[in-house]
């Protein structure tokens, strides 16, 4: 019906133009009067000011955004498949502006687009080669314990060197190579944490691609037994964007993972919309404050509020809260006297490999093993100090 509302209301703003639905949530649009770009862009704007209200379907208001990208003939192509490939780089760089955006194809965009797609080949076959690997960042008690640790995809491509996450996740969630990184992702922190002498707990993150995909309760189950892993030992992170498109299948899932022993954190909590509706409907173990809160802490007094109503609501639902990005001394202490559960971040320790952190996962070597203590920016146990 949304689909059906959307049609609608393109055909309205733009009589002139062909319209045509071609595949998922996308449309195109063929303009062939006027001058060109002029009546395009002119077109495009109507388009834009025609998606500014909201649709009712069955009674509920949905806003949607609408992101347009363009390409002329015959500067841009002057074939339907150059064309429509340079309508569509214009199309991806306006998604990554601001909501209702619209972009004209421009020549660099070609080359992004070229390289985007290289990098999706090689993500594919670093999978399949084994180049990555897991960082683990540590979480502590607010006085000083440690209690776990998250784990955090890393690549090293032998030709292009450490690639950041912010660049290859999102690629990875784009063309559905995020399902077997999240599979090898849980398997080997399951893995790595079942080896550990200390019964510390190992955070994994879920993307709403993977928590939707097949069987993911079947899933765990199979890795827990596979690696031996005490079920309360894993803690599965999600974000509300599990709980927007399918709300009653997604407290299913949440539920039979529940029934499985593993904890539920709620990560990024306070970025959504809907965030006391969720928590009234299931019970997480944990809610994690996004750092963006954290990180404003010492300018802001706006997210000083917001971060002690967020300790508050889960002292009150006896729900744990974890502050994520922790990062300086003021931040700490402002999170020490307001009450919070945990605190995860750079001051804490970073992310590093597992190697690193020997000590906390399998306790302190015997006094005859002992060798001189490092400075703490080479043992990254900057917190161990505090316990």
């Amino acid at each position: 019906m949304l689909l059906q509302g959307v049609a609608c209301r393109m055909l309205a703003a733009a009589p002139e133009a062909f319209v045509a639905r071609i595949g998922g949530d996308e449309f195109t649009l063929i303009i062939t009067t006027g001058e060109q770009p002029a009546a395009a862009e002119a077109v495009a704007k109507r388009l834009l000011a025609a998606f500014i209200d909201d649709f009712v379907i069955d009674g509920k208001s949905i806003q949607i955004g609408l992101s347009i990208g363009g390409a002329v003939y015959p500067a841009d192509g002057t074939d339907a498949k150059t064309l429509m490939a340079n309508a569509d780089a214009a199309l991806y760089q306006a998604k990554a502006a601001p909501q209702m955006s619209l972009m004209f194809f421009q020549p660099e965009m070609g080359f992004q687009l070229q390289e985007r797609h290289n990098l999706q080949l090689d993500l594919r076959q670093a999978i399949a080669r084994g180049e990555l690997l897991l960082h683990y960042q540590p979480q502590f008690h607010i006085a000083g314990e440690v209690i776990g640790f998250e784990a955090l995809a890393r690549w090293h491509s032998p030709t292009r060197g450490l690639v950041p996450p912010s660049t290859f996740i999102p690629i990875a969630e784009e063309c559905g190579l995020i399902i077997p990184l999240g599979e090898w992702a849980l398997r080997e922190a399951c893995r790595e944490a079942a080896t550990w002498a200390e019964p510390l707990a190992i955070a994994v993150n879920v993307s709403p691609i993977q928590f939707h995909h097949g069987d993911l309760p079947g899933l765990v189950h199979t890795i827990l037994l596979e690696t031996g892993l005490a079920p309360a030992r894993l803690e599965l992170e999600i974000t509300e964007g599990v709980l927007i498109n399918d709300f009653s299948r997604a407290v299913s899932i949440l539920r039979r993972l529940k029934s499985l022993g593993v904890q539920i954190a709620l990560d990024d909590f306070g970025t959504g919309y809907s965030s006391l509706s969720y928590l009234h409907a299931f019970a997480f173990d944990k809610i994690k404050i996004d750092r963006a809160f954290i990180s404003d802490l010492e300018h802001n007094h706006h997210s000083m509020a917001i971060v002690r109503a967020v300790i508050g609501l889960g002292h009150s639902l006896e729900i744990p809260i974890l502050a994520e990005g922790v990062e300086t001394e003021y931040q700490h202490g402002f999170l020490v006297t307001a009450g919070c559960d945990q605190i995860q971040g750079y001051l804490a320790g970073r992310p590093f490999p597992i190697e690193r952190y020997a000590e906390l996962v399998n306790g302190p070597p015997p006094a005859s093993e002992r060798h001189s203590e490092l400075p703490l920016e080479q043992t990254g146990r900057p917190m161990a100090a505090r316990g």
